[in-house]
């Protein structure tokens, strides 16, 4: 008789040491989600999610053809043109139809770079690599409008570099 009432209690010593960590679990958890609520910014603002909001205006593309200054090196060129309604999937790039190199004499468009058509090991393909074959990954139209955050990028030739050979 003695031994069954031992192993009761060790039995119900076992669930209350359960119950006991099941609660710390829940209060830590209640009391993590309460301080990251406090301490993360919501980022919509105080306007009702289910609301219709006027977005105000939209930007207008640059789409005078014009190639422009790269603001870094290897940044990749800008789209000069509108491609609104252009289709781009696993089974159609329509701007390959104007940029691939046998079509870049008709339409008088730079041809995509040759790095295009190479794999990650450098070995050249005979069509765009997989890798580069979504052009708007990386290539993106320039919109019209004051920057969020003023630029106060400055070119090498700006802080006084000057090229190799140039010194007198």
């Amino acid at each position: 008789m003695r031994g069954q009432d031992s192993s009761r209690r060790l039995i119900s010593r076992q669930v209350w040491g359960v119950v006991v960590v099941a609660l710390l679990l829940v209060t830590t958890t209640v009391a993590v989600a309460q301080m990251a609520d406090r301490r993360v910014p919501q980022l919509s603002g105080n306007i009702d999610p289910m609301q219709d909001v006027d977005p105000g205006y939209f930007p207008k593309w640059v789409v005078d053809d014009q190639r422009r200054m790269r603001a870094y090196p290897e940044q990749p060129p800008i789209i000069p043109h509108s491609i609104e309604g252009y289709q781009l999937t696993v089974n159609a790039n329509r701007c390959l139809s104007c940029h691939k190199r046998e079509f870049t004499e008709i339409s008088g468009a730079p041809m995509i770079s040759v790095t295009h058509f190479m794999t990650r090991r450098a070995q050249m393909l005979a069509d765009v690599a997989p890798r580069r074959y979504f052009c708007t990954a990386c290539h993106v139209p320039q919109a019209d409008i004051k920057p969020l955050v003023e630029n106060t990028f400055k070119d090498m030739s700006e802080l006084g570099f000057r090229p190799t050979g140039s010194e007198q």
